[in-house]
C-alpha cells in the first residue's frame, strides 16, 4: 500500500507505504530516538522477529522514513483485536499514521484496536477509555488503556484482560 497525501504538511514527495524488510534498522533508529527508553524499538524488533506486526506504516517523506505505526495482533475474551504502537516525533504527522493505519485495520476486517497511551491524544481518534467495556491488562495501564470499535459490537460485552503477543511481555 502505497498512499499519496496532497496537500498535506508532509510536502509533494510523501506518502504512507508498507513496511519492508530494509526498514528495519531505520525504524529502529526512528523509535530510539523517540521514545526515553529503548524498549519501544526493541519490542517492535520481536514483534517483527515473530511475525507479529500484522500491519506496520512507515512515513516516508523524501526518501526518507518519517514515521512510523505498527499493529500487533491480540485477544479479549477469545476475540482478535490489533494493538497500536507508534514513533512520539511530535512533527504532526503522527495523526495521519494513526488515521491511515487505523483505514488499514479497517480494511483488514478488524473489529477494533487497543492502545495504551496518551488518552487526550487518542482520544481525538475515537478511542475511549478500556474501562467502558471492561478491559484491563497486565500493565495496569489505567485510563491509558483505550480501546475503539472499529466495527459496533466487535468488543466483547463481557470485557476482560487483553492477552498480547509473549513479546510485550518484557514490557510488564
Amino acid at each position: 500500500m502505497s498512499v499519496q497525501w496532497p496537500g498535506c504538511a508532509w510536502g509533494a514527495s510523501s506518502l504512507i507505504r508498507k513496511e519492508n524488510t530494509s526498514d528495519g534498522p531505520y525504524v529502529r533508529k526512528l523509535l530510539t530516538d523517540s521514545f526515553p527508553a529503548s524498549q519501544e524499538a526493541g519490542l517492535v524488533a520481536r514483534l517483527r522477529t515473530a511475525y507479529m506486526l500484522a500491519i506496520a506504516l512507515v512515513g516516508d517523506e523524501d526518501g526518507e522514513l518519517a514515521g512510523y505505526i505498527a499493529f500487533s495482533p491480540f485477544t479479549v475474551a477469545s476475540v482478535a483485536g490489533l494493538g497500536l504502537a507508534e514513533d512520539r516525533r511530535r512533527r504532526g504527522l503522527g495523526a495521519q499514521r494513526v488515521r491511515e493505519g487505523l483505514a488499514a485495520c479497517r480494511l483488514a476486517g478488524c473489529g477494533f484496536a487497543v492502545v495504551l497511551g496518551d488518552p487526550a491524544y487518542y482520544g481525538r481518534f475515537g478511542f475511549q477509555p478500556g474501562r467502558r467495556w471492561g478491559l484491563h491488562c497486565a500493565y495496569g495501564g489505567g485510563d491509558a488503556l483505550q480501546a475503539l470499535e472499529l466495527r459496533p459490537g466487535t468488543i466483547p460485552a463481557s470485557g476482560g484482560a487483553v492477552s498480547d503477543a509473549p513479546a510485550l511481555d518484557a514490557l510488564a
